[in-house]
């Protein structure tokens, strides 16, 4: 795996990953940055999410789920000095579907969690890392 960072000017810059996708990374404008674009440590978090999600419908699929959305929502906390690394993750999960068996959603969370997520094992190594989960029936309109 190989990706590019450039500097674009002031505190923000050019993300081009292997595959050819491109993001913009800025800084706070508090920190000299014009709000152009995610935070890196955003960034961090969206790719946590990613991941695991993607772990997580794969794994309902595989067992016949019925899955219909899946919504990562993600809060962190981080060190208070220099390094501000992550100290705690929350990731609560909003799965929609038909019938769905929230067994098996767990045990899909579970999965990712533990054998799957490259990014969650990775950050479960300086953050405590938790997760929680609803199902969500879709009604028959």
């Amino acid at each position: 795996m190989q990706v590019r960072i450039k500097w674009a000017g002031d505190k923000m810059f050019i993300g081009e990953a292997g595959s050819g996708h491109a993001v913009i990374m800025d800084g706070a404008p508090e920190h000299g940055g014009r709000n152009m674009g995610v935070r890196p440590m955003e960034m961090l978090l969206l790719g946590l999410g990613g991941c695991t999600s993607f772990d997580v419908t794969m794994i309902l699929e595989k067992a016949r789920q019925k899955v219909h959305d899946c919504i990562a929502e993600i809060t962190a906390e981080r060190a208070e000095t220099d390094p501000k690394v992550f100290t705690r993750i929350h990731v609560h999960f909003k799965i929609s579907g038909k019938n769905l068996d929230p067994k098996h959603v767990a045990r899909a969370i579970d999965l990712s969690a533990e054998k799957y997520c490259s990014a969650s094992i990775m950050l479960a190594k300086c953050a405590e890392i938790t997760h929680d989960f609803e199902v969500i029936e879709d009604r028959d309109d």
